[in-house]
């Protein structure tokens, strides 16, 4: 274990997201990707048993002791993944032309039809529709549509092999956002006591809600955008969900790739003006998976998702199975620390307006902005049970670090996918001066703010009231306040 134990506050706003796997969930690993910049991690339950995952949220844990720091879970739960049965060869050439058939017939299929189990996709097929096999690279045409199967034509042929994913792009499918395995995973996920359930494959705004019911409150939604159906719905599955992710993966399968960069923008946009967190995600540093630096586009794919003011960015095969999960990670801490000392970055940040909505709270997280950036003080403090005060402050994209103090563990955690946001699990406090005296001594300890330097402290009064910020304060510190 280190010597060095606590973790200082990030340089940076942006937060980071690692994905663990074979290449990174053992305790010494995850300590490692936490000190080179991962300020939250991800669990996906695609793959790996229940059995691999819950040492490492014990470890996880563990560390949150050793560097002194919350640290935020995600599991991310693998939705109802579409996949065609096997082949009695194993695998077989589909020639572009060709018709193909795919039907309820468990027999192992052959060139020229194939297993589909999921019975519902025939009922929301039209002709005309396509289907998309292994990840797009086989794209057939519906031609006519029975209750048992599809006859197709094949657009784009090629090699397809056993149990290759499906997407559906034209239709909205009938199925539930949350499958058995789904229902087993999301159980155990909350069992380990994780602090966001990432959703796979939302497609309508009822997805969420039903996940939501599920939950209970156990922990945050994070919807994944990864559908044209989520896209038509978007600013209603952003308003349920506690935060959402530019899922690029399937989106750039199900949407042609030029269409991509403008949906990002597009989420990135709203889910900010709603003020829920926003990760950008998949392939971001991919050829880190085998090289030991990226190509200068992807470091301008992950600086592009920066400039835009996303909350977090995401590394998935990078850090979970690739030969440098660590070198991926300090790679992604460099480029956030390089934009964000850009002097055109705060620019670039507010092209996108977050105007305030006519409450006393929002018109609060906006003055402390603009009080914070004349006074040229360190930090914003906010004091928050809920977490929805730093939420409203990080909206505004303050200048400067904010300082989260909450009594709430659970609400530390949560706050690891928020933008600018240092949370510190602190003692409750029970009147106003306390909390002032409060926020100057934990700025000091956590070195965002010095002797004789201004700190904005933002917090709702009475306490213990969610949404109430009513109160904005502005306090010098003496450098005196630690003894």
């Amino acid at each position: 274990m280190s010597t060095h134990r606590t973790l200082k506050p990030r340089g940076r706003k942006v937060r980071i997201l690692a994905t663990l796997g074979p290449a990174s969930n053992t305790p010494e690993m995850i300590e490692k990707l936490a000190r080179a910049g991962a300020d939250a991690f991800r669990l996906n339950m695609s793959h790996g048993t229940h059995a691999d995952h819950a040492p490492v949220v014990v470890a996880i844990r563990a560390l949150e002791k050793t560097l002194g720091r919350p640290m935020t879970i995600v599991a991310d739960l693998q939705g109802p993944k579409l996949r065609v049965g096997t082949f009695a060869s194993g695998k077989v050439m589909l020639e572009t032309g060709a018709d193909f058939r795919l039907d309820q017939d468990k027999t192992p299929g052959d060139a020229t039809r194939v297993n589909l189990p999921h019975r519902e996709i025939f009922e929301a097929l039209k002709p005309g529709a396509r289907l998309l096999l292994d990840d797009g690279k086989i794209v057939l045409r519906v031609k006519a549509i029975h209750a048992d199967h599809a006859e197709t034509t094949v657009e784009v042929g090629g090699a397809l092999s056993d149990r290759k994913g499906l997407n559906v792009p034209d239709v909205v499918v009938p199925m539930a956002a949350l499958t058995a395995k789904d229902r087993t995973d999301l159980a155990f996920a909350l069992e380990q006591g994780v602090d966001w359930v990432a959703l796979s494959f939302v497609q309508r705004p009822e997805d969420v809600a039903e996940a939501r019911r599920l939950i209970e409150g156990r922990a945050a939604v994070l919807a994944k955008i990864e559908k044209p159906a989520a896209l038509d719905r978007l600013e209603e599955i952003v308003e349920l969900a506690d935060a959402v992710m530019v899922a690029r993966g399937d989106l750039g399968v199900e949407l042609p790739p030029e269409a991509v960069p403008p949906a990002q923008k597009r989420i990135v946009e709203v889910a900010r003006r709603a003020g829920r967190p926003v990760v950008v995600a998949t392939q971001m540093l991919e050829s880190m998976i085998t090289a030991p630096t990226p190509t200068r586009a992807e470091v301008s794919d992950v600086g592009t998702a920066i400039y835009d003011g996303a909350d977090a960015v995401m590394l998935s095969a990078e850090s979970a199975a690739g030969a440098w999960p660590v070198e991926s990670v300090a790679m992604m801490d460099r480029i956030a620390m390089s934009v964000e000392a850009d002097p055109g970055y705060h620019a670039r940040l507010h092209f996108t307006e977050t105007k305030a909505d006519a409450t006393a709270a929002d018109a609060i997280s906006a003055a402390a902005r603009e009080i914070a950036h004349t006074l040229g003080a360190r930090a914003i403090a906010t004091f928050t049970a809920s977490g929805s005060t730093a939420r409203r402050v990080a909206r505004e994209r303050p200048g400067v670090p904010l300082l989260v103090m909450t009594p709430s563990m659970t609400t530390a955690r949560r706050l690891g996918l928020l933008w600018g946001a240092h949370a510190v699990h602190t003692r409750d406090v029970a009147s106003f001066e306390e909390m002032v005296a409060k926020a100057k001594r934990m700025a000091l300890r956590h070195n965002l703010a010095a002797g004789d330097q201004r700190l904005v402290i933002v917090a709702g009064v009475p306490f213990k009231t969610p949404g109430s910020t009513n109160v904005l304060h502005v306090v010098r510190l003496t450098g005196e306040e630690l003894k």
